[in-house]
């Protein structure tokens, strides 16, 4: 992964800016959903930011969690047409999940805040749990 100096996090995950804000650049955006997410990097990336992290990784299908954590660089370069279609099929393939009209406890949503904080820190090359006691978390 690039320096922290380098990228930004795009996010609607709480615990992503607790922990990481001190280290990394991120936009976090409150009370939006997953696809809104793929949506504004997607614009981004049109825009000719660099995607750093694949939009779908990880194995919970966009229906399953509302939380999404996406690396995009900091510099505008010419737009990379991969990237582009990436980020298309990424929001094509989040549309074809019916979303479940479910209301999850306090506890269930701060496991999807740990599975995309988890996995974001595998991109990053961050170690999770030090970050978790560095921040003074406890209740994940």
């Amino acid at each position: 992964m690039k320096s922290p100096h380098r990228i930004r996090i795009i996010t609607n995950n709480p615990l992503v800016v607790t922990v990481l804000s001190e280290y990394y650049t991120i936009e976090y955006y409150e009370g939006i959903g997953y696809r809104d997410i793929l949506v504004k990097v997607r614009d981004l990336v049109y825009s000719g930011y660099e995607l750093l992290t694949h939009p779908l990784a990880g194995s919970v299908k966009p229906n399953e969690t509302m939380f999404k954590s996406i690396v995009v660089g900091t510099d505008m370069k010419a737009v990379e047409i991969e990237h582009c279609n990436l980020m298309m099929n990424a929001i094509i393939t989040c549309d074809k999940f019916k979303p479940r009209n479910v209301t999850y406890s306090d506890y269930h949503i701060k496991d999807f805040q740990l599975i995309d904080y988890t996995l974001l820190c595998g991109a990053l090359d961050f170690d999770a749990i030090a970050g978790l006691s560095k921040a003074n978390i406890n209740s994940y």
